[in-house]
Formats: structure tokens, sequence, C-alpha cells
């Protein structure tokens, strides 16, 4: 089994980069967890101070959780994976079942920032854009699929993105074993990593 991690600071490409990928692995072959689905659940908390949640923090996921996934992914076991709402900041009840295949591919903001995790990757990758480029995507994604509006999304940028993204997010590139400029637009590191998991999946 082959373990990518994939990270890379906030509209950065990641999504992208992943879809490149999978288009590439034969069907069937490749398993995507997504960090985002691990945040904490506060449903405890009223929706103003959920609204107020550090998003950008390693501190917001359930790491543990994530990682336990991941491990028994590994072992060749099917996980429930958490299905998080950005709108009520809260945790469904209802769960996404995960089966493991020949690839898993790890994808989120912060999953280089975790030790524990970071040490389960074969490959670490990390995704990087200018910042003027990811702060359109994140207002064009914010706007689309967050329901947030574009006064709103320039403040928590301002407030929590960027801080966030310098102090735990650029730091974690220096555990990349590959750095990809341009995200899913870098044809020549989509065909390298495509040639390098082609090679383990012949192995297999």
């Amino acid at each position: 089994m082959l373990i990518i991690g994939i990270a890379g600071g906030t509209g950065s490409g990641k999504t992208t980069v992943v879809k490149k990928l999978v288009e590439k692995i034969p069907k069937g072959e490749v398993t995507i967890i997504s960090q985002d689905s691990y945040y904490k659940d506060n449903s405890h908390l009223p929706l103003e101070e959920r609204q107020k949640i550090n998003f950008d923090h390693p501190n917001s996921i359930e790491w543990n959780l994530l990682i336990e996934h991941v491990k028994k992914l590994k072992k060749g076991k099917s996980v429930e994976e958490p299905i998080y709402s950005y709108l009520s900041c809260t945790r469904d009840t209802k769960t996404k079942t995960i089966e493991p295949h020949n690839v898993i591919i790890v994808e989120g903001i912060l999953v280089l920032t975790n030790k524990k995790l970071r040490d389960l990757f074969d490959i670490k990758l990390f995704v990087y854009a200018d910042d003027d480029d990811r702060l359109g995507r994140v207002i064009e994604r914010d706007i689309e699929e967050r329901g947030r509006t574009v006064k709103k999304v320039l403040e928590r940028y301002a407030k929590v993105v960027k801080p966030m993204h310098l102090q735990f997010i650029e730091p974690s590139k220096s555990f990349a074993d590959l750095i990809i400029p341009q995200g899913g637009h870098n044809k020549v590191a989509i065909v390298m990593l495509s040639a390098i998991i082609e090679k383990y999946l012949h192995k297999t």
C-alpha cells in the first residue's frame, strides 16, 4: 500500500492535484481521505462561537482519529470517515464508509504539521501557490461553498488564514519530498507522480 500526504496553503490547488492524480490512477486503486472531515465536532458551542473557530490551527483537528483511520486503512480495514459541515461547523450524525485500496491519498492544509501522521506517509507533497493566487481561489470558494461575503472572507484571510499559513503551513513545506508549484497546472509534476504511482502498482 502506498500512502501519499498532500499539503499546501488554503487555495493552493491541492484538490486539483488530487483530481489530476486520480484521473491517471486505474479505477478502484485509490482511496482519498480529507483532513477537513476530521475537524473537531463543535456542536456544544453556540453558532456564533462556532463561526469564530480557527480552522487553520492544528488544534482544530482530531488528529488521533485521523491517524487511527489511516493506520486501519493501511491494515486493509475500512473506516467510517466523519462528515463535516462548514455551514453549521458541526459533524453530521452520519459517516462515510471509506474502503482501503492500493493507493491512499491524505490531503489537507495541515497534514504535514503532525509528525505521527507524517510518519505514515510514503510520499509527502507540498502544493505551492503565490499568496495572490491563493486569495483569489479562497474568495471564490468561500462565497460559493461556505456562504461567506467578500468582506468576511477578506477579514478572515487577514486575521486567520495568512498568520496561520506563515506560522504552521508554510514551515511544513520543509518536510515535503516534493514541492509542486502551480498546483494541478504543473503537468510535469503530475506526470512524475503518476509514473511513481504506476511503478508501485505494477509491483503489487
